[in-house]
């Protein structure tokens, strides 16, 4: 499995860099794409990081899913950022996974693909999703091609979800295994 994921400064660094580990320790290649001009990036921590790619290096139908990770970033950018909007909607078009956590879904509910969809967000985000089933008390969520989670204290169970989705329920209680992880 090869999915990608968006880098962008202010980040939430667990959601982000944490799934991504944790995707790879499972066997899938995770690239990172940011829409910055450089491949830098700082998280919302501080970190400095490079992403793998820029946006015009990628082909999206190489990939088989989506991750958006939550953080300031979303706040600074939802209502004026539609090239993370269309990046999910080429996924959707695609009958692609796409999996976003904390804030992250707030791009998908302005980009209306969760109108009908049963999803989870940070307390707050779900303005942004009306039309979607929120399910405020849940960590994770998954409906059909879309996997969301609450936030940075859910991670290991978002990539629970993500793994299990792809490869079943018991490669991904082995990745939890491996880590020692009891769900």
């Amino acid at each position: 499995m090869r999915g990608l994921i968006i880098f962008s400064n202010d980040m939430e660094d667990v959601e982000a860099l944490a799934t991504r580990a944790l995707l790879i320790r499972s066997g899938y290649q995770i690239d990172s794409l940011t829409f910055n001009k450089t491949k830098n990036v700082k998280t919302a921590f501080g970190l400095d990081i490079l992403a793998d790619y820029l946006k015009d290096d990628i082909d999206v139908n190489t990939y088989d899913f989506l991750i958006i990770p939550g953080g300031k970033y979303v706040d600074l950018t939802v209502d004026d950022d539609n090239q993370v909007k269309s990046l999910a909607k080429a996924f959707n078009a695609n009958n692609k996974l796409i999996c976003a956590i904390c804030a992250g879904p707030r791009f998908l509910g302005q980009a209306k693909l969760l109108n009908g969809v049963k999803y989870t967000a940070y307390t707050g985000s779900e303005t942004d999703m009306p039309k979607g089933i929120y399910y405020p008390h849940k960590k994770v969520v998954t409906d059909g091609l879309f996997i969301t989670a609450r936030g940075a204290g859910v991670v290991y169970d978002f990539v629970y979800e993500i793994v299990r989705y792809f490869s079943g329920k018991e490669a991904a209680q082995k990745l939890l295994k491996n880590i020692l992880y009891k769900k």
